[in-house]
């Protein structure tokens, strides 16, 4: 069956993936984007109805929601998660959306030392408590953070993560969970689910695959937090980001954000990507200036 489906966030991340993959399998799909830069045109020309507006802004989010039948939620690690999940469930409830797909955080929860994880907990909270079905995605790092990360030119990972272990994902093989999501919501609503890549590594093994996939040597630096968050500085970050980015460096050394299930494949119908394959793919990313 054929539905509108609203992406929030849809020129971010996972947002165009997302909307990408809902579009190729003939949804309706209304972008809702800050702006009409190259990206939003580029949606539009694959044919999303696209709509400009602010979750932190009621009314724009309200009329953005008229006639959706499920919408996806996602939000950068910044001030403001709280009142854009209040107006997200208030105007989901005034026109009736059946559905919510919320991207939160493997992080999250109510006691950890991260200001931003313990608003996506919170954030889930109120959204049980909407008059909407919402499902919760707590994908651990992307496998996008190794680009984000990366030190340009110098070969190395320069990361406070110690020894500790993860299975990077994708955010195309996110994509695909959120997608399946919306298309079918009923068998999910209400679900928390903690979404992972094909493979728990720790970062000696991650640079030892990037190597191989590069065609040349990439090095895990083990740092001290002091140094991180000078990196972090000096990248323009946020006080915000810095410090949940410090938070979690302490939660993914204590395990946090390791783990393994099948939940890609099970709902999103494929497996997920390994890190050779997704650093293949995006090659030519490794060839650019380092952004936070």
């Amino acid at each position: 069956m054929k539905r509108h489906l609203l992406v929030i966030g849809a020129t971010g991340k996972t947002g165009r993936h997302t909307t990408e993959l809902l579009l190729q399998r003939g949804h309706r799909v209304r972008a809702l984007v800050h702006g009409l830069d190259a990206r939003a045109e580029r949606l539009a020309a694959l044919g999303a109805e696209i709509v400009e507006g602010d979750v932190l802004d009621l009314d724009s989010l309200a009329r953005a929601t008229k006639g959706i039948d499920a919408l996806y939620f996602t939000y950068p690690i910044r001030p403001g998660l709280m009142d854009a999940t209040a107006n997200v469930a208030q105007a989901a409830e005034e026109n009736e959306v059946k559905a919510i797909v919320n991207m939160s955080q493997v992080s999250a929860r109510r006691n950890t030392a991260s200001n931003a994880a313990r608003r996506h907990w919170v954030a889930e909270r109120v959204l049980d408590h909407a008059p909407v079905p919402v499902t919760h995605l707590r994908p651990t790092f992307f496998a996008q953070w190794l680009i984000d990360t990366w030190a340009d030119g110098t070969g190395e990972l320069r990361l406070p993560f110690a020894d500790g272990r993860h299975a990077p994902i994708a955010e195309s093989d996110q994509a695909k969970v959120i997608a399946a999501i919306l298309e079918d919501p009923a068998p999910h609503a209400g679900q928390i689910y903690r979404l992972y890549g094909a493979e728990e590594l720790d970062h000696y093994e991650i640079a030892e695959k990037m190597s191989r996939a590069l065609g040349r040597k990439v090095t895990y630096v083990p740092i001290g937090l002091d140094e991180f968050a000078a990196i972090l500085r000096g990248r323009g970050a946020s006080d915000h980001l810095i410090q949940h980015l410090l938070a979690v460096a302490v939660d993914y050394r204590e395990g946090v954000f390791a783990g393994t299930n099948d939940l890609v494949k099970t709902i999103g119908g494929s497996a997920p990507l390994d890190v050779e394959t997704f650093i293949a793919r995006n090659r030519t990313a490794f060839d650019l200036p380092t952004t936070i």
